[in-house]
């Protein structure tokens, strides 16, 4: 059973919950021939005037860049054996400004929600500026968290999908 709500903060904490607990997200982008593909990936989220904005430190690879040049629509899904799970679907572009680059470090290292963050500094050595790092921002337009102990789902849509 689903149910739609209009306000993200109606599943805010749960979103929070289920993705602090299961860390890991699956992304998935397509290629120009409609194929899909998927990584593990760990993007963090906070909200901004009442709506979830995500960030993911990562590297701008080959694969990655083309799929989303071609088509910036992806999916994160998150699922944890107790069957809590949670899909992101978002809008993903890149930013290279440095201060957007310095507060997504910041977010990875206060972990948010808590537990999904890490250092970045494990694999970007030259701090927010290493010329290696680059940032997505992610606008979800749909997100879907669903609790694994009834199956019960609760839909939320932003104000304009994109």
């Amino acid at each position: 059973m689903a149910t739609s709500v209009t306000s993200f903060a109606t599943i805010k904490s749960q979103f929070d919950a289920y993705i602090g607990d299961i860390v890991y997200a699956t992304m998935t982008t397509v290629d120009k021939k409609g194929r899909p593909r998927a990584r593990v990936l760990i993007p963090v989220w906070e909200t901004v005037d009442g709506t979830p904005v995500g960030w993911l430190a990562t590297y701008k690879t080959p694969v990655k860049a083309a799929h989303l040049a071609g088509n910036p629509h992806t999916t994160f899904s998150y699922w944890t054996p107790r069957q809590n799970a949670v899909s992101v679907d978002a809008v993903a572009a890149w930013v290279d400004d440095l201060e957007v680059k310095r507060h997504v470090w910041d977010l990875y290292r206060r972990t948010s929600p808590k537990g999904a963050g890490y250092d970045l500094g494990n694999f970007w050595r030259g701090g927010p500026g290493d010329p290696k790092l680059h940032v997505l921002r992610l606008e979800p337009w749909r997100i879907q968290v669903i609790r694994g102990t009834d199956l019960h789902s609760k839909i939320w849509h932003a104000a304009e999908e994109r």
